[in-house]
């Protein structure tokens, strides 16, 4: 049995359901966006955020899922869909999970629109059920993942990220959403319990911080396509190796880097001399270390709960975020 199949053990009803109430979630009078809808469905991943949802929930109640549990599934979902769909708008990119990306397929106009319908349809889900907590919980998310894809714009210019900057970048960029699911489902079955929700809010977002570390190791690393791919370096994204190496080397070294990431990005044997003397200078192994203390820091944040087959499923969620090959 691989990973995610052991991870989804527990919640495999919940997550046969948790697909027809997606799938129905998108429904709609007009044909062309069924079309596009269908095509979303089936090219879906791992499904990563209805399985923290479903998997949270249950190790909190003892193993109770509720139809409000349901609906915050969804509408993360539908939320974490429509800024997938509108990233690859803004990225210009053809491609997704393997796939063609709808804008690839149906133009940017019609690709943007979809986003705005399943964004609608996400937020009608909560307020026709009187979710207001719900609601909050997402809209705040949605909030911070735009400040954060702004912040790293606008510092991507001066290629001057701090650390401090680039958590808080990776912060508001990914782990916002994780740290979503986490309270969300906290919130669906005990919805009372503030400093619960609170506690489930930073278990996500640590998982969320080390999720990002282990996706920016990859541009260094073999483990994915057997070689480094460097795309980081290509498109100017400022990542953890590199800002701790640039904090850490001579002014002459740090001057090299700085032009290379600038001007020579494109320069495939100046990214590779790139990528080799971040590897040299400690910064993936800098890189790891943080990842494994983000990770630690969120198991600690879970210990106290009884021991149960959810509580296991996420422990091994939480491993498989950085241990995963790709």
């Amino acid at each position: 049995m691989d990973i995610t199949s052991k991870i989804k053990k527990p919640i495999i009803e919940e997550m046969e359901l948790f697909e027809k109430k997606f799938h129905n979630s998108m429904s709609s009078k007009v044909a062309l966006l069924n079309r596009i809808t269908y095509y979303i469905v089936n090219r879906k991943g791992k499904q990563m955020r209805p399985m923290f949802v479903f998997l949270t929930a249950k190790m909190i109640s003892g193993g109770e899922v509720l139809e409000r549990t349901y609906r915050g599934a969804l509408v993360i979902e539908l939320i974490h869909t429509a800024t997938l769909v509108h990233d690859d708008v803004v990225d210009d990119s053809n491609r997704r999970r393997g796939f063609f990306s709808l804008n690839a397929l149906w133009k940017n106009k019609i690709a943007v629109l979809v986003g705005d319908y399943l964004l609608s349809k996400g937020l009608l889900l909560s307020i026709d059920h009187g979710d207001f907590d719900l609601l909050r919980i997402i809209s705040v998310a949605v909030r911070e993942m735009s400040e954060g894809e702004l912040l790293q714009i606008e510092k991507a210019r001066r290629l001057d990220i701090t650390e401090e900057v680039y958590y808080e970048i990776i912060r508001q960029k990914t782990a916002t959403l994780i740290a979503a699911c986490c309270s969300l489902a906290a919130c669906s079955v005990k919805p009372e319990d503030a400093e619960l929700i609170e506690r489930m809010r930073k278990f996500g977002e640590l998982i969320g911080m080390a999720f990002q570390i282990k996706d920016d190791l990859f541009d260094y690393s073999e483990e994915a396509i057997g070689k480094p791919t460097g795309i980081d370096i290509k498109e100017q994204k400022m990542t953890l190796p590199l800002i701790h190496v640039l904090n850490h080397c001579s002014e002459k070294d740090k001057r090299w880097l700085i032009n290379s990431v600038k001007n020579h990005n494109k320069d495939k044997k100046r990214v590779k001399e790139v990528i080799a003397f971040v590897k040299n200078n400690n910064g993936l192994a800098y890189a790891e270390q943080k990842m494994i203390q983000f990770q630690k820091e969120a198991l600690q944040l879970i210990e106290s709960f009884p021991n149960s087959p959810y509580k296991e499923a996420l422990v091994l969620m939480v491993n498989y975020v950085i241990e995963r090959k790709k």
